[in-house]
C-alpha cells in the first residue's frame, strides 16, 4: 500500500479550562521540512512536539497550526507593591502641586508599567499528557487521508508499469525480424557495389553475427521485467515510507528503456522505445508524490 505527502489533519479537544486546536497540513517534499506555530504555553514542549510531528509523517513539507483557547477563566495577575509604593510618592506630591484629587491616585498607580503583571502559567501535566493525544488524532487524521490519496497513486503507477510491460512484449516479438531486414539490407548493397558473385557468403554471415550481437537487446528485456517484478514487490510491501527506494527502481527501468532505444536499429521498435518513455516520466511525476 501506498501512502502519498499530501495530507490534512485536524484535532480539537477540551482539557480543563483550555481548548486545544492542532492542525496539520503535508505536501511533498524530498526530507521532513517542518513550519510550526506554537503558542507561548508550549514553547516549553515544542523539541517534544517536533519531534512527534516527524515521528508521525517521515517526510514531506508539513506546517503545523497549534491555537489554545482559556474557557471562561481569567489569567491571574499579581501586583508588584514594591514598585507600587516607589511610584507613589513622586505621584502623590505632584497631585497636591497640580491640586490634583488624591483619591485618583490608586487607579492612575495602578496603570503605570510593570505595577500589574499577569502571572507566568505553564501547562500542568494533565494538560500535557490530553494535549498529545490532540495532537497523535491530528497526525492520524492527516495519515489517513495520506492512504486515501495512496490509494489512487498505486492504481495508476500500476497502470503505467503495466502499459511499460506491453509495449515490452510488443517489442519481444518485433526484435527477431530486425535479423532479417539488416541481413537483407547488406545483402542488397553489397549487390549493388560489388556485384551478386563477387562477396564471400560465409564472411558475410560472421560479420552478420558479430553487428547482430552488437545491437542485441535480450539483456536489456530480461532486466527491464525483473524491475517491474520488483516494483510490483515493493508496492505490496506494507513498509509505509517507499517514495525514494520507487524512484531508484524508476530510474533503473530508464536505464534499460534507453540502451534498448540505442540498440534498436527499428523504426517500429523506437516508436515503442518513446511509448515507454512516456509512460515512464509519468511514472516519474506520481512518484514525486508518494512517502
Amino acid at each position: 500500500m501506498l501512502y502519498s505527502m499530501t495530507g490534512y489533519g485536524r484535532a480539537e479537544q477540551t482539557i480543563g479550562d483550555k481548548t486545544f486546536l492542532v492542525e496539520v497540513r503535508s505536501l511533498n517534499g524530498k526530507q521532513f521540512d517542518l513550519r510550526i506555530n506554537i503558542p507561548a504555553l508550549l514553547k516549553p514542549f515544542e523539541f517534544e512536539i517536533r519531534n512527534m510531528l516527524n515521528e508521525g509523517l517521515q517526510r514531506g513539507s508539513v506546517e503545523c497550526f497549534i491555537t489554545i483557547k482559556q474557557n471562561g477563566t481569567g489569567k491571574p495577575v499579581s501586583i508588584n507593591t514594591d514598585l507600587a509604593k516607589a511610584y507613589y510618592e513622586p505621584v502623590a506630591a505632584l497631585a497636591k502641586e497640580l491640586g490634583l484629587p488624591e483619591g485618583d491616585i490608586l487607579s492612575t498607580l495602578l496603570k503605570l508599567p510593570e505595577v500589574i503583571t499577569a502571572s507566568s502559567e505553564t501547562l500542568s501535566d494533565t494538560d500535557w499528557e490530553g494535549f498529545q493525544k490532540v495532537l497523535k488524532e491530528a497526525i492520524f487524521q492527516l495519515n489517513e487521508h495520506r492512504k486515501n490519496e495512496g490509494l489512487s497513486l498505486e492504481a495508476d503507477l500500476l497502470l503505467r508499469v503495466s502499459n511499460i510491460e506491453k509495449h515490452q512484449e510488443s517489442l519481444t516479438i518485433l526484435a527477431p525480424k530486425r535479423r532479417v531486414k539488416i541481413k537483407e539490407g547488406l545483402v542488397k548493397l553489397l549487390e549493388e557495389q560489388v556485384g551478386k558473385e563477387n562477396y564471400d557468403g560465409n564472411r558475410l554471415e560472421q560479420e552478420l553475427i558479430y553487428y547482430i550481437e552488437k545491437i542485441d537487446i535480450s539483456e536489456e528485456q530480461v532486466r527491464l521485467n525483473n524491475h517491474c517484478a520488483y516494483f510490483r514487490s515493493i508496492l505490496a510491501e506494507k513498509e509505509i515510507s517507499k517514495g525514494k527506494k520507487l524512484s531508484f527502481i524508476l530510474q533503473e527501468f530508464g536505464r534499460e528503456i534507453n540502451t534498448t532505444g540505442s540498440k534498436a536499429n527499428d523504426v517500429e521498435i523506437q516508436q515503442l522505445v518513446i511509448l515507454m518513455k512516456d509512460e515512464l516520466e509519468k511514472a516519474k511525476e506520481q512518484i514525486l508524490n508518494v512517502l
